[in-house]
């Protein structure tokens, strides 16, 4: 009887240890982590730093047979940042957290395929997924991503 009840009062304290970390997790904080698009061909790590919310490449599906690492920054308009790595760095900068919209903005998010920078934004749906549009100076001018958390 005692290894049962010993077994019992874990699981009983893992779940409430669990539940008051998801407790503390405040509503600005809810975007941080890892998030795989849900085309499942790009992860990314989003992260708080000064303020402000900026997000890391950390994998892609598309590589043509080749390792990430081989994979530069090529289509930047500036040639001195063309030889940076595309895994590990910045897509996504500056979204700082408005509490009465729960959402983030004022960002920019950088698409390496064109080269090319975009105003954005993100919030995080009913059903947890997070969804990040980058624009062009007005949000219906623009495309959203979608990702799952992982």
């Amino acid at each position: 009887m005692r290894p049962i009840l010993f077994f019992v009062s874990l699981i009983t304290l893992f779940f409430i240890s669990a539940n008051s970390k998801a407790q503390s997790i405040t509503p600005r904080e809810k975007i941080c982590g890892k998030w795989e698009s849900t085309d499942k061909k790009l992860r990314i790590q989003i992260y708080l730093e000064h303020n402000q919310y900026h997000a890391n490449l950390i994998w892609f599906s598309n590589t043509d047979g080749k390792p990430m690492s081989y994979w530069k920054d090529a289509n930047n308009p500036d040639p001195a940042l063309r030889k940076r790595r595309l895994l590990g760095m910045s897509i996504l900068s500056g979204l700082q957290y408005d509490p009465e919209t729960n959402s983030w903005e004022n960002g920019m998010v950088y698409d390496s395929r064109h080269g090319r920078e975009w105003n954005a934004s993100a919030y995080i749906g009913k059903k947890g997924q997070l969804h990040v549009r980058g624009y062009w100076h007005f949000k219906f001018i623009g495309k959203t991503m979608n990702f799952n958390r992982i």
